[in-house]
């Protein structure tokens, strides 16, 4: 899988229906590497469903989200880059 590039803000997984099993899209999966091979878990919010991690290599802040509520398990997963003090605000960090 490829890691997070510099131009990269967002990137957004989507669920697709593959014959008739719901699948999720080369960006969910990627996500979800990122997330268990390359990111560092630093915080979560209250709910636990937004957490905050870091990139090693770049230093660099990412919040995972799951922005459809409406769907089973939150739906797919979200990855947005955050400023260090956008990222501090909103988790609490010192």
């Amino acid at each position: 899988m490829k890691s997070l590039g510099s131009s990269e803000d967002e990137l957004v997984g989507r669920w697709e229906m593959v014959q008739g099993r719901m699948t999720a899209d080369e960006t969910a999966q990627r996500i979800d590497w990122l997330v268990e091979h390359e990111l560092t878990h630093v915080a979560a919010d209250d709910s636990g469903w937004m957490n905050l991690y870091r990139d090693p290599l770049t230093g660099g802040y990412w919040e995972l989200t799951y922005p459809q509520s409406e769907m089973h398990g939150g739906g797919p997963p979200k990855l947005t880059r955050l400023d260090e003090g956008e990222a501090r605000n909103k988790y609490h960090l010192r």
